[in-house]
């Protein structure tokens, strides 16, 4: 399995650009799969100058329902006539950082008749499946960090039910993927002890110390090799990076081999 990161935070590429979310693109024996689309046409304009056609991607996953994983949708639908793309039903909710600035999705988009709409598990196919562990008891939960979703006209904390995870198993393998891990990184890798985990751990408003350094060291106790970015600070990853051993980041334009 080779993964291939088209939009992140960060960039080390002087032929790419990079803006504030995620976009991967995901090659497994016999499938191309698009995870996230970033926040705007971007994650197409890297995969263009990275030699990928989007156009041949099997099917496309919205991890949850924010502009900076979402808001390249449109352009995907665009480029590649025939691709599902699988989104929580959850994810066209209004969701709001605060009160006043809008984050959710364009929701002139959500009768398009080549979303797929998922309730809380989905087998997409052999070695492919989606879960959004909403019936799942949030031992580690840190809040919403001031994230809200609108329900009939009142602001509440968001309680993430928009976010789902793609898990790739083969043989004896899993590899998870994860968009931002509102959920908490440290239970969804209590829930499914994966192989490999790639995708953001939401701990940037987390000032590096003890605290990050105390779930650096339970994370540490898992047989997980971890990707990170986005979400995570890169603050935050080095700081964690000096007790974690499997901890990695992986920028714009970077690839993974699995």
């Amino acid at each position: 399995m080779k993964i291939t990161c088209l939009v992140e935070n960060t960039c080390h590429n002087s032929s790419l650009e990079c803006e504030h979310g995620l976009s991967l693109f995901i090659e497994t024996e016999n499938l191309k799969i698009l995870f996230d689309m970033g926040q705007s046409e971007l994650f197409y304009e890297n995969a263009v100058k990275l030699g990928i056609d989007l156009a041949d991607v099997d099917f496309a996953v919205l991890s949850h329902g924010h502009y900076d994983h979402g808001g390249g949708l449109k352009k995907f639908l665009e480029i590649n006539s025939t691709a599902p793309v699988y989104i929580n039903r959850f994810a066209f909710e209004p969701h709001f950082n605060g009160t006043e600035k809008y984050i959710g999705l364009d929701c002139s988009l959500q009768d398009n008749s080549r979303l797929i709409f998922v309730d809380d598990t989905l087998k997409i196919n052999e070695n492919c499946s989606l879960f959004s562990c909403n019936d799942k008891e949030r031992e580690h939960y840190l809040g919403s960090f001031g994230l809200n979703m609108e329900i009939n006209g009142q602001f509440v904390p968001d309680d993430f039910r928009h976010e789902q995870y793609l898990l790739i198993e083969k043989d004896t393998e899993k590899v998870l993927i994860s968009g931002c891990s509102h959920k908490g990184i440290m239970d969804i890798t209590e829930w499914f002890k994966p192989d490999v985990l790639v995708g953001g751990f939401h701990f940037s408003k987390i000032e590096p110390g003890n605290e990050l350094s105390q779930y650096a060291d339970f994370l540490n106790g898992f047989d997980t090799e971890f990707y990170t970015c986005h979400c995570t600070g890169t603050a935050q990853y080095e700081h964690m990076k000096k007790t974690m051993t499997k901890l990695h980041y992986i920028s714009c334009g970077e690839k993974i081999e699995i």
